[in-house]
């Protein structure tokens, strides 16, 4: 009775805490997921989890198949990600481009990890800010991009990864320092810093300073503790994902406000030319992306 699909539910239910979420990321209607769980329930003559105003809570029970799932799901992935390399030559290089330069943050244990699976795969990020990071999958410069969905798919795979806050970014001083949701018109005469890229790819004048018909001055920084420096010194203010300030804000360093009541979120994902995600370790490479950042970052929600 016991199957991998009930480990991998549960493992899920675990995470998320509700049988609607879980639902969701297993890809079934809450009713079958509560239908698969009866039944594992039914077999064993045993309750696996209690409902509690907190989310779902694992009984005994549960948490011993949540001990075997964290246990043999992982050993059943190597034994797949082997059967790839027996079947066919995995060989071949993974060049990353990042549309979202904070990605940075969390990217490098990632990459390690993708390396210590598939050690024969070359893995490396394409250098430099690029104003059309898309178009270097079909110049051959890359392999994935990650960062927004492009606006039209074909020709391309995109794999969802997660969904995150952005968060406004300001000095300790900074007059808008005892406001708890900061609006568009709050902003008026101030300095926004950025990356050096495009205005179109800049979530907060996109999504809620141009509906406003708000602009701003803007000053560029090519590294996040610069953005970050430039803010503490009051020079301007940013608008940056919250698991990049995270550490900065618990230091005092800088403060972070929401922007709008309900707040101004973006979408990452992973996307590639057919090509590119038809090989054996792109999946695997978003696996990882989603795993990582679900356990590392704070305040994201996967796609």
């Amino acid at each position: 009775m016991l199957e991998l699909r009930h480990l991998r539910s549960l493992l899920v239910i675990a995470q998320t805490r509700t049988l609607a979420d879980a639902a969701e990321r297993v890809h079934l209607t809450q009713s079958a997921l509560s239908h698969q769980i009866r039944a594992l329930e039914s077999h064993y003559n045993l309750t696996l989890f209690e409902r509690t105003a907190g989310g779902l809570r694992f009984t005994a029970s549960g948490k011993r198949l949540l001990a075997l799932a964290r246990t043999l799901l992982p050993q059943v992935d190597d034994a797949q990600r082997d059967l790839l390399r027996l079947r066919s030559d995995t060989r071949g290089e993974l060049r990353i481009a990042l549309e979202c330069h904070t990605c940075f943050d969390w990217l490098m244990p990632v990459m390690d990890e993708f390396r210590r699976r598939w050690p024969e795969v070359e893995v490396d990020l394409v250098a430099g800010f690029h104003s059309d990071p898309l178009a270097l999958l079909g110049e051959g410069r890359a392999d994935v991009v990650i960062g927004s969905a492009p606006a039209k798919r074909r020709p391309y795979v995109v794999r969802p990864l997660f969904r995150f806050e952005i968060l406004l970014v300001l000095s300790n001083e900074h007059r808008l320092r005892s406001k708890r949701i900061v609006e568009a018109a709050d902003l008026v005469g101030e300095t926004l810093i950025t990356y050096p890229v495009p205005e179109p790819r800049i979530d907060l004048i996109r999504e809620v300073l141009t509906p406003a018909r708000i602009r701003l001055e803007r000053r560029t920084a090519e590294l996040t503790v610069a953005v970050l420096q430039l803010v503490a010194s009051r020079r301007g203010v940013a608008a940056l994902p919250n698991w990049g300030v995270k550490n900065y804000v618990d230091h005092d360093y800088v403060l972070a406000k929401r922007i709008g009541r309900a707040g101004l979120w973006s979408e990452l994902y992973a996307t590639a030319l057919k090509a590119s995600a038809g090989k054996p370790h792109f999946d695997d490479f978003v696996g990882i992306v989603r795993n990582a950042c679900e356990s590392q970052l704070d305040g994201i929600e996967l796609l």
